[in-house]
């Protein structure tokens, strides 16, 4: 994994290119999301192994967040993300526009299908889970709000990707070796853009096992936006995936997203 000093000098300029990096900022932010994504606390020796940061900056980065309460400190003296970064994203979902319209969405999907439903937007080149609702069978698998996945790996993603156009697809997430999540992950951007090609003909994109082994997805994007940014899709074990049940959810999809369009673009929302 390369270090978060070497993506910094290589960055320079934010992505339009014409706005300098406040590099205090940027370091800071980028704690966050290294203590946000990890798995289990990280010490000081592992936070700078990963950014590269000098040291003395990094101490008083580290100080500053946890008196501001946005980082904590476990018994053992390792750091995880902090109450404050709960206040903040959840104040995201309270204000953006289009989630107060979702949740009554998403429950008409998962009552009518079953199925574990997810809502998701794309972010560069990932996409992040904004809602979820539980299958009825609580048992299966499902993604929590927040989390984040590469778009190629996702339905969801793939289903946004294919609004766009394969440079524009190839300039957002790279033309790969793609990281695999699991045996089935797409590999690299041809095989991408084959499957890209043929979602765009059907309208709904499908995902097997690409990023949980054992479930399939299928997904549809809410279309209220050109290019579209958000969609919403049915996960499903991969015993259940039929051709006939398959072809069900994305009926059941489809229309969920054009109600939900309609009523974004009745209330000015784009």
């Amino acid at each position: 994994m390369a270090s978060l000093e070497v993506q910094e000098s290589q960055r320079g300029e934010a992505p339009g290119g014409d706005v300098k990096l406040v590099k205090s900022a940027e370091r800071t932010i980028a704690i966050l999301e290294l203590v946000a994504a990890a798995p289990q606390p990280l010490t000081t020796a592992e936070i700078f192994k990963l950014t590269g940061y000098p040291r003395s900056s990094l101490h008083w980065l580290l100080l500053t967040l946890l008196e501001l309460n946005w980082i904590e400190q476990t018994p053992e003296g390792a750091y995880r993300i902090g109450t404050h970064a709960l206040l903040c994203g959840t104040a995201y979902l309270d204000r953006d526009p289009v989630m107060g319209h979702v949740p009554g969405i998403l429950e008409k999907v998962r009552n009518a299908t079953t199925f574990t439903t997810h809502y998701a937007r794309l972010d560069r080149s990932d996409v992040i889970y904004l809602a979820t609702r539980q299958a009825v069978d609580r048992r299966r698998l499902s993604s929590r709000v927040g989390r984040k996945l590469p778009a190629q790996v996702t339905a969801l993603g793939k289903a946004i990707l294919s609004e766009y156009t394969d440079e524009e697809v190839r300039q957002r997430i790279g033309t790969g070796p793609y990281a695999p999540l699991t045996p089935n992950t797409v590999a690299d951007f041809e095989a991408l853009r084959a499957e890209l090609a043929e979602f765009r003909k059907t309208g709904h994109a499908v995902e097997w096992e690409q990023n949980t082994v054992g479930l399939c997805c299928v997904s549809v994007v809410v279309p209220y936006r050109i290019p579209g940014t958000d969609a919403m899709s049915c996960s499903m074990p991969i015993e259940l995936a039929t051709d006939d049940v398959i072809e069900k959810t994305v009926e059941t999809l489809h229309a969920a997203a054009g109600e939900l369009a309609r009523t974004l673009r009745a209330a000015g929302i784009r």
